[in-house]
C-alpha cells in the first residue's frame, strides 16, 4: 500500500520548506496535489518567518509552523516530509516518522527515502523544480495528474492604473541586468505600451537609478503578492519575484545566466527567457523585443 494511503482519515502531514522564496513558491503545485488527492487529512508547511506569506491565504494549507521541534511535536504529523534536503531540516524531520530525498546528504535518516525525479517520472533530466517536487508527492502514492501552476494568495491591490512590475535586483553581480538597462525598457513600457513601471526590492536595495519611477522598497511579502497579482506584466532578473508573479499568470519576462535556466523558467505562464553566460551581457534590443511579444500575447 503506498505511504500516503496508509495515514488515517484525519491524519496530518508537516511538508518542511525552510526557505528560498522561489523554491517555497514552487513547492505550492505538490501541496495541491497532496490535498486533492488527500482533501481529508491536515497539512502543516514548516517555513522561517520571513517566508511564511507564501503559503498565507493558501486553502490547501492548514497551519504553518515556525522550524522547531517543539512546533512539529505540536501537531504531530503521521508524517513529515523534508523538501528542503539540509541538515537542520533532516534533524526537524528526523523526531518523526519522515520521508526525504535519498540523494541528500543526510538521506539515511529517513524512514523512507525518495529517488530522483527523473527515476519516479520516467524521463530524463534535467527536469523543473515544480517537476521535482511534485514528483515526491507521486511516488508517495497520489495519483499522476497534470502538475499545476503555482498557487499564491493575496488581497487585491488598491485599484490603479495599468503597470508593469520591475525587480531589477539579484544576488549576484552577473546575474544583474544593468540599472541603466532597466531603465530604458521602463520608459519603453510607459512610452510604448502604456504602462507605469513600478521597481521593487527590498529595503537595502539602491533604487537611486529608478528615481524617475515608482519604487516599492519597503514592501512586506504580502503587499508584493498583492502588487503582483494584479500586473500586467514582470521583467526582472531570475528571482524570487518572477516565479511569484508566474503564479498569478502574469505575462513574464526574466533574464538568466545560461548554467541555471531549465529548472527556474517561469512555470505556466506566458513568459519569455533571455539567456546570456553573463547576464550583463544581454543586449536592451532583445529584451524590448521580448517584452513586447509577451504584452502581446
Amino acid at each position: 500500500m503506498a505511504l500516503l494511503d496508509q495515514i488515517p482519515s484525519g491524519g496530518r502531514v508537516l511538508l518542511i520548506r525552510l526557505r528560498s522564496l522561489g523554491d517555497c513558491v514552487l513547492t505550492t503545485p505538490a501541496i495541491h496535489i497532496l490535498e486533492q488527492y488527500r482533501p481529508d487529512i491536515e497539512i502543516a508547511v514548516m517555513v522561517e518567518d520571513r517566508f511564511r506569506e507564501v503559503y498565507k491565504g493558501n486553502p490547501d494549507v492548514d497551519e504553518i509552523l515556525p522550524p522547531s521541534h517543539e512546533a512539529g511535536r505540536r501537531f504531530r504529523p503521521h508524517l513529515a516530509l523534508d523538501l528542503h534536503g539540509g541538515s537542520r531540516s533532516a534533524r526537524l524531520a528526523f523526531r518523526h516518522y519522515s520521508a526525504g530525498y535519498g540523494a541528500a546528504k543526510f538521506g539515511w535518516t529517513y524512514d523512507v527515502t525518495i529517488p530522483t525525479a527523473e527515476r519516479i517520472l520516467g524521463v530524463p533530466g534535467p527536469l523543473h523544480t515544480a517537476e521535482a517536487v511534485a514528483s515526491t508527492i507521486f511516488h508517495l502514492g497520489a495519483r499522476r495528474m497534470e502538475i499545476p501552476r503555482a498557487r499564491l494568495f493575496a488581497p487585491p491591490p488598491v485599484p490603479r492604473k495599468s503597470y508593469a512590475v520591475i525587480h531589477a535586483f539579484a544576488r549576484e553581480p552577473d546575474m544583474q541586468w544593468g540599472a541603466d538597462r532597466f531603465v530604458e525598457a521602463a520608459r519603453h513600457m510607459r512610452r510604448n505600451l502604456g504602462l507605469t513601471p513600478v521597481f521593487i526590492g527590498s529595503p537595502n536595495d539602491d533604487f537611486s537609478p529608478f528615481a524617475e519611477f515608482e519604487t516599492r522598497g519597503g514592501d512586506t511579502l504580502e503587499q508584493t503578492k498583492s502588487l503582483l497579482s494584479a500586473a500586467s506584466l514582470f521583467l526582472g532578473n531570475d528571482s524570487g519575484p518572477a516565479h511569484m508573479a508566474a503564479a498569478f499568470g502574469v505575462p513574464v519576462v526574466v533574464l538568466f545566466r545560461a548554467r541555471e535556466v531549465h529548472p527556474w523558467t517561469p512555470w505556466r505562464t506566458v513568459h519569455e527567457t533571455l539567456v546570456a553566460e553573463d547576464v550583463r551581457q544581454q543586449p536592451v534590443r532583445a529584451v524590448l523585443e521580448a517584452i513586447d511579444r509577451v504584452a502581446a500575447s
